[in-house]
């Protein structure tokens, strides 16, 4: 599997490095060293993949990874120093594919890079007629449009908050654990814990509950996950 792979780091040993892995698989490898021309290789050459850290002059990874969503599907493979939960969070919900955690193995990004290479070759068949509108209760999802609206508001969401109220409004009444939320959210190939669909439905209590700390909308099902309840309702 040749690709053509973009490898945006700033230190150039680490660099060489992640080039000379990626060119043993056989990919063909162009490095940069600052977000900007990250972006613009990104955008103008024949990029299959980009490898992207996170802490980079000129333009850091994540204004990177937020500006080539709007226009491209181009799989993203982050590279970042950052531990903490948020962060990570962060990076997936601005639409990175995939991450890793510094220090890492050249060996499992190689192979995490096949598997987003993969996948990309291999796309999900786009569906046979346009999504429709979700509607439970108060609550609406349009799929089409990322639009959500509760009680006839519209709602900002996340793209993270988003799949997982898309998941479970198109369903309800069904619980749904967490590693099948998870699934939804990231696909299996992310290191991601239960913790990550925790903090979209904490965050999502608080934009579609009347009282978030009284759910009555999202619920929790005590050892197994989550459930949209199959009629919606404002608190009493």
């Amino acid at each position: 599997m040749c690709a053509h792979v973009v490898v945006a780091e700033d230190d150039p040993q680490q660099a060489d490095l992640v080039r000379l892995y990626l060119e043993r698989e056989g990919h063909r490898v162009v490095v940069v060293h600052d977000g900007r021309s990250a972006l613009e290789e990104a955008r103008h050459g024949p990029a299959q993949l980009l490898v992207l850290d996170v802490a980079m002059p000129v333009m850091d990874g994540l204004d990177v990874c937020r500006a080539l969503r709007a226009e491209s599907s181009l799989p993203v493979l982050m590279l970042t120093a950052r531990t903490a939960e948020e962060d990570l969070l962060l990076g997936l919900d601005l639409g990175a594919d995939d991450y890793l955690t510094k220090p890492y193995s050249p060996r499992e990004l190689v192979a995490r890079a096949r598997a987003l290479l993969r996948r990309g070759r291999h796309p999900a068949p786009p569906p046979a007629s346009p999504s429709p509108v979700l509607t439970a209760g108060p609550l609406t999802v349009d799929p089409l449009r990322h639009e959500v609206t509760a009680d006839g508001r519209p709602v900002d969401c996340t793209p993270g908050e988003f799949r997982l109220l898309e998941v479970l409004v198109s369903q309800p009444g069904r619980v749904f654990t967490r590693a099948q939320l998870l699934e939804h959210l990231h696909g299996i190939d992310r290191y991601v814990t239960a913790r990550t669909v925790d903090t979209h439905v904490m965050n999502l209590r608080r934009k579609i509950e009347p009282r978030p700390r009284r759910p009555a909308r999202l619920l929790t099902v005590y050892g197994i996950g989550y459930k949209l309840a199959r009629e919606p309702r404002g608190a009493s």
